[in-house]
C-alpha cells in the first residue's frame, strides 16, 4: 500500500506501509497458502538542527507529522511555528528538522539529557529523563465526560477506520476526537507510541491541538503515553 504526503516544503513524497507475502493460514484443519499484506517496519532517524536526536522503529508513512508529534511529546516544541522546516529524506530514511532560535536553546538542554533509541513495541528507551517528562504534565481543565455506550462506540469507530489493520491485521491505531466526539485525527503504525505521535503531530501541524478532548487507542495505555 502506498500513500502520498507533502513535507513542509510542499514536496510530495511516497511511502510504503505494507508489503505482500505468501503466508500459510489454517482453516478448519486445512492449511491454505495465500498472499497477505504484512505491515512494514523500518528505522527513521530524527535529526534536529544537524544533530541526531533519536532512531525510531516505525511503519513508513506520515514521516513529517510523525516527527512533529514526536518533538511535541519530547517537550522540544509547543507550537507549529517552533519549526522552521521539517523535511523527510526518503532515500536515507531521515527527517531533518530546523528550529527557530529560541527553541533551539531548549533543544540543546534536552539533548544533553537524552540518548534515545525507539522500539515500536516498547516506545522510547530513556536514560534519566523521566523526572523531566513528568514535569511536562499539566492539569486538565473542563472535566470532559463521556457515556459508556459512547466510549464503546468510539472504540468500534476506530476499528472501522483502521484501513492498515484491515489489510495487515498487525497495526495499532490512535484516534483523537473533540468534545462532540467528531474525529479530528487518526493514524496507524506497527507501534502504538508511533500511532499516537502521528495523530498528535497531525493536529499540531493543523493548529488544532486545542480542540482535542479524548484519545482512543487500539491497545493498552501506558504511563509514557499519558505523559
Amino acid at each position: 500500500m502506498t500513500k502520498d504526503e507533502r513535507d513542509m516544503t510542499g514536496t510530495t513524497v511516497k511511502s510504503r506501509s505494507s508489503e505482500t507475502f505468501d503466508v500459510i493460514r489454517c482453516y478448519n484443519g486445512e492449511a491454505v497458502l495465500a498472499p497477505h499484506d504484512l505491515v512494514e517496519e523500518r528505522p527513521l532517524v530524527v535529526r534536529i538542527d544537524g544533530q541526531q536526536y533519536a532512531v525510531i522503529m516505525r511503519t513508513p508513512g506520515d514521516e513529517t507529522i510523525h516527527a512533529a508529534g514526536f518533538c511535541l511529546s519530547e517537550g522540544i516544541v509547543d507550537d507549529p511555528n517552533d519549526f522552521l522546516t521539517i523535511v523527510h529524506n526518503e532515500n536515507a530514511d531521515e527527517v531533518e528538522i530546523t528550529l527557530r532560535p529560541g527553541i533551539h536553546e531548549r533543544f540543546e538542554r534536552i539533548l544533553k539529557e537524552n540518548n534515545l533509541v525507539s522500539l515500536s513495541g516498547c516506545g522510547i528507551f530513556e536514560r534519566g529523563i523521566q523526572d523531566r517528562r513528568l514535569g511536562l504534565l499539566r492539569k486538565i481543565s473542563g472535566g470532559e465526560r463521556i457515556k459508556v455506550g459512547d466510549a464503546i462506540g468510539q472504540i468500534e469507530r476506530l476499528r472501522d477506520l483502521q484501513e492498515m489493520h484491515k489489510e495487515t491485521w498487525g497495526a495499532h491505531g490512535a484516534m483523537i476526537v473533540d468534545s462532540s466526539l467528531e474525529t479530528l485525527s487518526i493514524s496507524e503504525d506497527v507501534g502504538r507510541h508511533n500511532a499516537l505521535d502521528k495523530a498528535i503531530g497531525r493536529l499540531l501541524m493543523k493548529g488544532r491541538l486545542e480542540d482535542a478532548r479524548i484519545c482512543v487507542l487500539s491497545s493498552r495505555i501506558s504511563y509514557e503515553m499519558i505523559i
